[in-house]
């Protein structure tokens, strides 16, 4: 995956006030895929991605609502 989408996907998830976690410690794992995690800072709580299970493009789409292109 390339890097500029996971940045893109952590610059919409802070503007959409919450914060794009990214894991690789143990891939595939049973509860870590090495994906993202969205979490709110303002309650310390995951909205999505419990299992480090969301790709850049899902954070993007949850945080706006639109669909990504990758050429984009």
């Amino acid at each position: 995956m390339p890097y500029n989408l996971d940045a893109r996907a952590r610059r919409v998830a802070t503007k959409a006030d919450l914060i794009a976690q990214k894991s690789a410690w143990r891939k595939n794992s049973c509860d870590n895929f090495g994906d993202f995690m969205l979490v709110d800072p303002s309650t310390n709580s995951v909205v999505a991605g419990f299992r480090y299970d969301m790709t850049a493009e899902e954070v993007i789409t949850f945080c706006t609502d639109d669909p990504v292109s990758v050429d984009a």
